[in-house]
């Protein structure tokens, strides 16, 4: 069991991911922006960390660049899961630090094929 943060600013998105991810038997904590995951970042270690780009307050890129900066998540694999899906968008997640991206919609299932490989 891995300990999971979803970052993502939509409710009902932040509780399907939720929901594929405790139904595979992971502890899943939620974060609605990217200031909000940092907080929880500083408080406690995560195995994995999803989150989505477009957020207020502190977007998804904003989010990886300041957990890259922090010993404990340099090396944690953090995955994009957003609508975007341009090259552009892409290599600006990459050069941040992203792990892995997958774009909404998503299925449950390519959600835990991807979290298991990374782990």
């Amino acid at each position: 069991m891995s300990k999971i943060l979803a970052v993502d600013d939509s409710k009902s998105m932040r509780q399907m991911v939720s929901m594929s991810l405790k139904s595979a038997g992971h502890d899943v904590t939620e974060a609605e922006d990217g200031a909000v995951a940092l907080e929880l970042a500083k408080q406690g270690q995560f195995d994995l960390i999803v989150t989505d780009i477009n957020m207020p307050n502190m977007n998804g890129i904003e989010l990886i660049t300041a957990l890259r900066a922090m010993p404990n998540f340099k090396f944690t694999p953090i995955l994009c899961l957003t609508t975007e899906s341009s090259g552009d968008m892409k290599t600006k997640g990459k050069e941040a630090g992203a792990t892995g991206w997958i774009v909404k919609p998503f299925s449950p299932e390519k959600l835990l094929s991807v979290i298991s490989r990374v782990l």
